[in-house]
């Protein structure tokens, strides 16, 4: 397992919830939380949208801090980045997430 990205700190408030105002982002977002922290790979993470307007979604939250981009034999993963997204922004990861597993009930 690889990083192919230098580790970008988490965003300012604004920037993160800017990120997350999109549905895909906010889709592929909810999908990693339900990851439980393991890498899932690019294509589990979205369904409605061309895989070029999928890795622009990945860069805009990954350029957030909120996930980071993995390669595990051979394959693109996204990872969310729970941990230090809770260091950075208390409380709000497991708001969004819930709202956003909510939505889809």
């Amino acid at each position: 397992m690889t990083d192919t990205d230098a580790m970008l700190p988490v965003a300012p408030l604004p920037a993160v919830l800017g990120a997350l105002q999109d549905p895909v982002r906010l889709e592929m977002l909810r999908r990693l939380g339900n990851a439980g922290g393991e890498p899932v790979r690019c294509s589990a993470l979205y369904e409605v949208v061309s895989k070029s307007t999928a890795a622009h979604h990945f860069k805009i939250l990954r350029e957030a801090g909120l996930t980071e981009r993995l390669i595990i034999d051979g394959q693109t993963c996204q990872r969310l980045r729970t941990e230090d997204i809770e260091t950075a922004l208390p409380g709000l990861l497991d708001a969004v997430l819930g709202a956003a597993n909510r939505l889809t009930e």
